[in-house]
């Protein structure tokens, strides 16, 4: 199942699940948001007209894509302009496409682990004492010896004399 949705004047191929970076929505992380859908495929591969067709999604991030360099050039005129432009996107997951009273809906994501907190700090001290091995001190190097330069040849030049 997969539907054809419109943002920001382009036109997204979606199923449920998967992570589409649109241009940039007034939505901050974790908020849902609902898009235009265009078609909707059924079960059996067709494609139909999106009648009462809702996609619904989750806002993963907000950022700006990689900078593009733009380069104006005119020859024989002394004419050069470079600048950049970074593209600000919005990620968002599609949770849900709904359709013809049907919900195809998206996999849970796994809830992500929790570090364990620090030892205290008096804890710390002494199991790292007990475990820090002593550490040798490196070992000294030589000065180094300037190089000699080459000393130029002098080498006679015989002049003719008229």
């Amino acid at each position: 199942m997969y539907a054809v949705i419109r943002a920001g004047g382009k036109q997204y191929r979606v199923a449920p699940g998967d992570v589409v970076k649109v241009e940039k929505l007034p939505a901050t992380s974790g908020d849902s948001v609902k898009f235009d859908v265009v078609a909707v495929s059924g079960d059996e591969g067709s494609i139909a007209p999106a009648k009462d067709a809702v996609v619904s999604a989750q806002v993963v991030e907000s950022g700006r894509a990689g900078k593009i360099l733009v380069f104006h050039y005119k020859r024989k005129k002394q004419y050069k302009k470079l600048y950049g432009h970074r593209q600000p996107f919005t990620a968002v997951r599609i949770t849900e496409i709904a359709f013809n009273g049907q919900r195809f809906t998206a996999p849970e994501l796994p809830a992500k682990k929790v570090k364990k907190a620090a030892p205290a700090p008096a804890e710390a001290e002494a199991t790292s004492a007990a475990s820090a091995a002593p550490k040798k001190s490196a070992a000294k190097k030589s000065a180094a010896k300037p190089a000699k330069k080459p000393v130029a040849k002098k080498t006679e030049t015989k002049s003719k004399k008229k």
